[in-house]
């Protein structure tokens, strides 16, 4: 089997894959990182979202072997310890979750806006998500999480 070098969540990991294993099962079974959610098979629903090189990409539809050298970060990563990323406080906080399954995409996806647009407008926000599928809520509420999260973190840039 072929072998793998890369960082997830800052930590670099190694190891032998099968040349066909998608990232998504990299992270969940070797890994352990099971935030990363497997929801459709088909890369339509956003669930599997994480950031390689800070983009956000659906790791459901990147061989595991196509990471190699690069920095992925999953939404065990978006912490910082105890400290939730403002992103994740505000989800939280806005209620932008009901049974939570979509939530660490949204999160990751989101959190790749705000890395490139700071105030992003409601209709970005609705056209950066439109790849992640929430069949709970709505969308208002994660929209809303995203908009208070966005200036969470001006404010903290700002100070």
């Amino acid at each position: 089997m072929p072998a793998l070098s890369l960082e997830v969540n800052g930590r670099k990991v190694s190891g032998e894959v099968p040349p066909h294993m998608l990232l998504v099962d990299f992270l969940r079974t070797q890994l352990g990182h099971s935030g990363t959610h497997v929801g459709c098979d088909t890369s339509q629903c956003g669930a599997c979202v994480v950031h390689i090189d800070g983009n956000s990409v659906k790791s459901c539809t990147v061989l595991a072997l196509q990471t190699q050298g690069t920095k992925v970060t999953t939404i065990e990563g978006l912490s910082s310890g105890a400290d939730l990323h403002p992103l994740q406080a505000a989800f939280r906080e806005t209620h932008a979750l009901q049974c939570g399954f979509c939530t660490p995409g949204m999160i990751m996806s989101a959190a790749d806006l705000l890395s490139k647009n700071p105030d992003p407008s409601e209709a970005e926000i609705r056209s950066w998500l439109k790849g992640n599928i929430c069949r709970c809520t709505g969308y208002n509420n994660i929209v809303k999480a995203v908009q208070v999260a966005a200036g969470q973190m001006r404010q903290s840039a700002a100070a």
